[in-house]
């Protein structure tokens, strides 16, 4: 159980009482789906109550913020400011990593956070839309973790190290229950495929532009695959 509340600590706000070591969790990085079920499940539930979509759409994406501390939310941000800085790789990860957010950072969590909204709106089944998303955003965590150099240290290079490279195939048998959800099965294959695309691409434009990965990169990529899961589940 420690290396599960060891994951929960460190994805939510939760109240689980006495921290424990991260390295619990690091060394199990793959049981990164898991939180994906628990934050998707309470923030599921809460909406489940509301009949109106627009509304439903809005407090869930408020609830998603409030439950994981926004934690994922600020790496999305500092991406942005990364992708819109002008000059070499330093100028780059400079702005990656400053604490200060530009426009690049308001422009990504703007578009990101509208196509999340509009794909919550528009899915017929907000409540699986909801777990699914979450579930497979945080096997993108779980895919950067082990595949992502880190190009600095920090929280990403020290899950990193733990990291082995069979965990996401680990993380991806942990996702195979979202088959049984009341949902179209093509509808889950097009949310599989894009978890797996969405940080490969991501992974590939870390390289090219910062040398690595850090933990702005690996939240970003929660941020954005959870979008682009409900998207498709919404237009499949």
């Amino acid at each position: 159980m420690k290396p599960l509340i060891s994951l929960i600590q460190f994805s939510t706000i939760l109240p689980l009482g006495k921290p424990q070591d991260l390295e619990q969790f690091a060394r199990n990085s793959y049981l990164y789906p898991i939180a994906g079920y628990l934050i998707g499940g309470i923030v599921a539930l809460v909406v489940f109550f509301i009949p109106d979509r627009t509304i439903s759409a809005a407090i869930a994406i408020t609830g998603l913020m409030l439950l994981t501390g926004a934690h994922h939310f600020d790496g999305l941000l500092d991406l942005g400011d990364a992708l819109m800085a002008h000059g070499d790789r330093e100028k780059r990860i400079r702005a990656l990593t400053d604490i200060h957010i530009g426009a690049g950072g308001v422009a990504l969590g703007i578009a990101v956070t509208i196509l999340l909204f509009a794909g919550l709106q528009a899915s017929s089944a907000i409540v699986w839309a909801l777990i699914i998303g979450e579930v497979c955003a945080k096997f993108s965590m779980a895919f950067l973790t082990a595949y992502g150099a880190p190009f600095r240290q920090g929280i990403h290079s020290y899950l990193h190290q733990f990291s082995r490279p069979y965990y996401p195939v680990l993380a991806a048998m942990l996702c195979i229950p979202l088959i049984l959800l009341p949902i179209s099965p093509l509808k889950v294959l097009g949310a599989f495929i894009l978890m797996i695309l969405c940080p490969a691409i991501l992974l590939l434009v870390s390289k090219h532009l910062f040398g690595g990965v850090n933990g702005d990169v690996v939240g970003a990529s929660n941020e954005i695959t959870r979008a682009c899961v409900i998207i498709a589940i919404a237009l499949i």
